[in-house]
């Protein structure tokens, strides 16, 4: 597979344990500045470019993220392919905390978020096919990278309900977005899958459930136990990525 790889690492994975990095680069964009430098490395034997999509810091929070400005950086420094992750609350029985899910759909419920490079200036704007908004091939090395990694429960499929946030779902909105089909929640999937679809880079996100959906464990959520979670589900997800990575080689 010729590619150039770029990692988007989401809440809880700012830095990547066994990304090798040789240097960074802070990139300008027509759309301002992405979330931070992007990290030029590499991963096993893999060059990768890393880029933390809440900013190196994990200080932004996800509707305030600069998603065009991230997605052309990485085009502009060459970026093919793109494995995303992040932390999702899980909302069908299956998707447990711990979970590792490689969704294939997604539904979009965010509100006001630049979501195309097109504009009202734009002379050459033009309708992308979104009916798979997932990469197959890239799906496919995440899967396979699952089933290396020892102890991990993986879900190969399901539907990523993408929120505005910053603040959580209420019991009645989990209780909507499981009768339209939803399997996990989170707040960052869109516009970043569908930018890079218009970029034509080939995307695929791992997420890890990190916390049963609102009102779906009978009590108020738990934020430290959340974090807790998504610390240790994030080094799940960088086994998860590294086995990936080395089977794009």
């Amino acid at each position: 597979m010729s590619m150039t790889l770029a990692i988007i690492g989401g809440t809880g994975l700012s830095r990547m344990d066994g990304l090798s990095i040789t240097r960074r680069e802070m990139v300008k964009t027509p759309f301002g500045a992405p979330s931070c430098p992007l990290s030029f490395g590499t991963l096993g034997e893999v060059p990768v470019v890393y880029l933390a999509r809440h900013g190196s810091s994990q200080r932004i929070p996800p509707h305030r993220i600069n998603y065009c400005a991230n997605l052309w950086a990485l085009k502009s420094v060459g970026v093919t392919h793109i494995l995303a992750t992040s932390a999702v609350g899980g909302i069908t029985e299956e998707c447990t905390p711990g979970t590792i899910v490689i969704p294939d759909q997604l539904i979009d419920y965010t509100q006001g978020r630049e979501s195309s490079f097109s504009d009202a200036s734009a002379e050459n704007w033009q309708h992308v096919d979104f009916s798979w908004p997932y990469d197959e091939a890239l799906r496919q090395s995440l899967i396979t990278g699952a089933a290396s990694v020892s102890s991990t429960n993986c879900v190969e499929t399901g539907c990523y309900a993408a929120m505005q946030g910053p603040r959580f779902e209420t019991a009645a909105e989990i209780r909507r977005l499981a009768g339209e089909g939803n399997t996990i929640v989170g707040m960052t999937g869109m516009p970043e899958a569908v930018l890079a679809r218009e970029l034509e880079i080939a995307y695929a996100s791992c997420a890890v459930v990190v916390n049963r959906a609102a009102g779906l464990a009978g009590a108020k959520l738990d934020l430290e136990s959340m974090k807790a979670s998504t610390t240790a589900g994030m080094l799940k997800v960088s086994e998860v990525l590294t086995a990936a990575v080395a089977t794009l080689k």
